[in-house]
């Protein structure tokens, strides 16, 4: 299954492991209207730098050449010139205008591209292309990935059916604004670009931004949306409310769900877990607070040892930077209350607690009881395995 006009193709090209597919193509056989969200860290990797760039002058990209095995950051002017060389030989290979391509890669920082491989792999991998390859791609983007991401959704808009198909990487440096995650979107909606930016800006923040594994931001984070217009659908903008907002629907269901899969992947993570934090005075200082639940080492070692620990959960608001009044929280684990205004329920409610966190999935529900204010932010437990992965990364 594909999206029309659309073809990828992944090759084991040898990057630093052999025999594991770790060069992946997504190619659209016309230039497809591309909006892109990218890091926010000051460290730069080569190919965030001229992706951007990139899409500021033209708005559309025909391919994305993305690799694992080396992130290409910290590395200077020959990191940048390997970046621009690589895009070159695709572009050569393809036929296309070079600032039709867009970069991504992911990996360790500091290290240089094995540009021997590209050279060498570069041509199979034009050759290669195919409508049922997507899932190997989402098999090269993959690091300490356990599992590949993929997500479609299918919906009609004046009367043709439009397709969004989406993959994405990451398992660890995962708190998005944005995270080591990468995210590649293809869809044949027939969109203008201001409106799949704004549609994607406002996605990511409410998806992507909104879940956390270690804490960490990476250098190479980005989500691309590349739209072919294939599905020849009326034009998507906000003259037609009531079909913007099906796409817009679309487009953010997808990203929840493969942010979602990141969280469930975290490095070593046992379990899936989302904070909400409601009855604050404004959503950002409940999502402020959520976060900083989230992010609690504290926090997310109980959940691993399944511990109903809501003492941590106070302690981390307490430092959150949101005023509130702790005699009058509530605290749930599911539906099983733990703690009202600011004080423990029982040992019988603390049992019942700790039975939820047996399960892979549950919500942290947090009530302030300041106002209307309400946010998520999904986050996973901290594991042994977490340390050892990370311990070892680079080996």
């Amino acid at each position: 299954m594909g999206v029309k006009g659309f073809k990828t193709s992944a090759v084991a090209a040898g990057i630093k492991y052999k025999d594991r597919l770790d060069l992946g193509l997504i190619f659209s056989e016309k230039p497809a209207v591309t909006a892109g969200a990218f890091t926010t860290s000051q460290v730069k990797a080569a190919p965030v730098v001229i992706d951007m760039d990139r899409l500021k002058q033209e708005g559309k990209a025909q391919a994305i050449l993305v690799n694992s095995g080396c992130a290409n950051a910290c590395t200077g002017k020959q990191g940048m010139d390997s970046a621009l060389r690589s895009s070159k030989l695709l572009s050569d290979a393809l036929g296309i205008a070079d600032n039709m391509v867009q970069l991504s890669s992911t990996g360790v920082i500091g290290d240089q591209l094995n540009m021997e491989a590209f050279e060498t792999s570069i041509p199979t991998l034009v050759e290669g292309l195919d409508e049922g390859n997507f899932g190997k791609v989402a098999q090269a983007i993959m690091t300490t990935d356990t599992v590949p991401k993929t997500a479609v959704k299918k919906v009609v808009i004046g009367g043709k059916e439009i397709t969004l198909m989406g993959m994405a990487k990451g398992a660890g440096m995962i708190m998005p604004n944005m995270a080591t995650m990468l995210a590649f979107v293809l869809t044949d909606a027939q969109v203008g670009f201001v409106e799949l930016h704004k549609t994607l800006v406002s996605s990511v923040e409410r998806t992507f931004n909104r879940i956390t594994v270690d804490g960490d931001t990476s250098t190479n984070d980005m989500v691309l949306v590349m739209a072919n217009g294939e599905a020849g659908n009326p034009w998507l903008d906000e003259e037609c409310a009531a079909d913007y907002a099906i796409f817009q629907d679309a487009l953010e269901s997808l990203l929840r769900d493969l942010a979602l899969m990141i969280v469930a992947d975290g490095e070593g993570a046992s379990k899936c877990i989302t904070i909400r934090v409601c009855g604050a005075r404004e959503d950002e200082e409940a999502e402020k607070m959520a976060r900083t639940i989230a992010n609690s080492a504290l926090v997310k070692t109980a959940f691993f040892g399944e511990d109903a620990n809501w003492g941590r959960i106070m302690a981390a608001m307490g430092r959150s930077g949101v005023r509130f009044n702790p005699d009058q929280v509530d605290i749930a684990f599911n539906d099983v209350v733990i703690a009202r205004d600011g004080q423990a329920v029982g040992k019988e409610a603390e049992a019942e607690a700790s039975e939820v966190l047996k399960e892979k999935k549950f919500n942290v529900c947090i009530d302030l009881k300041e106002g209307n204010g309400c946010e998520e932010i999904y986050t996973c437990d901290f594991s042994i395995d977490y340390v050892k992965i990370n311990a070892d990364y680079r080996s």
